[in-house]
This record gives C-alpha cells, structure tokens and sequence, in this order.
C-alpha cells in the first residue's frame, strides 16, 4: 500500500487517514459527513483536515492501486447461456 513515510508527522494514525479517504472517494460523502462518521466512531477531526487528507493522500492511493487494476480482457461475463440439465439442454 501507501508507504509509512508519507504519513510522517500526521497527527492520526495511516489507518484512519486512508479509511476518511476511501470513504470520501468511494462513497461520494461530503467532508462534514465524513468528519460526523469518524466523530460517531470517537475519532475527533475537523472537516478542512479531512480535505488535507484527500489532497495530499488521493494521488498515493490512486498510484498503490494501479497495478492491481484488471487489465482490458481479462475478465469476462457470460450473461446468458444453455445449461444441461437432467441430459437436456436448458436456455438460462
């Protein structure tokens, strides 16, 4: 992941850093929701902190996250297909 050194002289620890960062990001919060579900949590921080955060932090999550990142065609879905079922072929 992020190495600890980029998190050198924060005041929280890296875990709750990237966990107010992830939730920003992912869920689409607001800085004010974000500061209410950590302050739920006895995580005490102010919302311009947070907005720190996401600056400083987004860049390093986005780049630890790139080589995990599935390249074009790896995957694949089958959405509908015919299945033998009891030796007859059955559309699902």
């Amino acid at each position: 992941m992020i190495q600890s050194s980029a998190f050198a002289g924060y005041r929280f620890p890296p875990e709750i850093i990237v966990l107010a960062v992830r939730w920003y990001l992912r869920y689409a919060l607001s800085y004010r929701d974000v500061e209410e579900l950590l302050g739920e949590r006895g995580i005490e921080v102010d919302h311009v902190t947070i907005y720190r955060w996401v600056q400083r932090f987004t860049p390093l999550l986005v780049d630890s996250a790139r080589p995990r990142r599935h390249s074009v065609g790896d995957r694949w879905f089958v959405d509908e297909t015919y299945v033998k079922v009891a030796g007859r072929w059955r559309y699902v």
